[in-house]
């Protein structure tokens, strides 16, 4: 049974959440609820979420790779603005 969740977040980061699930094809409901189900059945410790499926299948791209912060914050900028 579907219940419902009332949330309270900073406007941008609802605005982007909605973007982020418009381009993914899903709901933020959905986001949300596939990320809640992902901790339930995680079989590490809760402290561990930096291995979330999204970001496991990037870990080690960037070995031996000479990027820097302002690479990123550029990239970031060329991005969304």
């Amino acid at each position: 049974m579907n219940s419902k969740l009332t949330l309270r977040l900073d406007e941008d980061l609802i605005r982007n959440a909605k973007k982020y699930a418009k381009r993914a094809g899903k709901s933020v409901s959905k986001i949300v609820a596939d990320h809640f189900e992902f901790i339930r059945n995680s079989r590490e410790n809760i402290a561990d979420l930096d291995d979330l499926p999204a970001t496991h299948s990037l870990r080690g791209v960037l070995k031996n790779q000479l990027v820097s912060e302002a690479d990123y914050r550029n990239h970031v900028e060329n991005k969304y603005l």
